[in-house]
């Protein structure tokens, strides 16, 4: 019976209301469903995977995550290569100001800073290359 046809008999007001029923019926099913995928979505470890599925599948969060890194890193270098087993508590807060100066110049400069590195590290050599031959010359410092 079409939901638009009235309803004349006894048998046409039962046969209305099993449909209606019926609807009822289904309506919940799908209700129930789409409740317990709502409840699954906002449970704290599912937020914390759609978050982290979020994060991940973005390149540019993924470059910032790795600049950063790679910032942290370089900062972390400098500041053992500058400081390295000293005690001194000046050469060790100046190690910390360069960390972080080496830390900000990385992460804002990521794609710049591999000349800069290098020409850092070469300079580095340079250096300790010609005192190493000055000492090995005889010359006293």
């Amino acid at each position: 019976m079409d939901s638009n046809q009235p309803i004349i008999t006894q048998s046409d007001l039962r046969h209305a209301i099993s449909q209606l029923e019926t609807k009822r019926d289904e309506e919940a099913i799908l209700l129930k469903a789409q409740f317990k995928v709502a409840y699954e979505s906002v449970k704290p470890i599912n937020l914390i995977k759609s978050t982290f599925r979020e994060v991940t599948s973005s390149s540019e969060m993924k470059d910032n995550v790795l600049g950063t890194t790679v910032g942290l890193a370089a900062g972390m270098l400098s500041k053992v290569l500058f400081v390295g087993l000293s005690a001194n508590p000046l050469r060790r807060l100046a190690g910390s100001i360069l960390m972080f100066g080496v830390t900000n110049l990385v992460t804002r400069n990521g794609a710049n800073t591999g000349g800069m590195v290098r020409k850092f590290l070469s300079g580095i050599t340079r250096r300790r290359n010609t005192a190493g031959k000055h000492l090995s010359s005889g010359d006293s410092v």
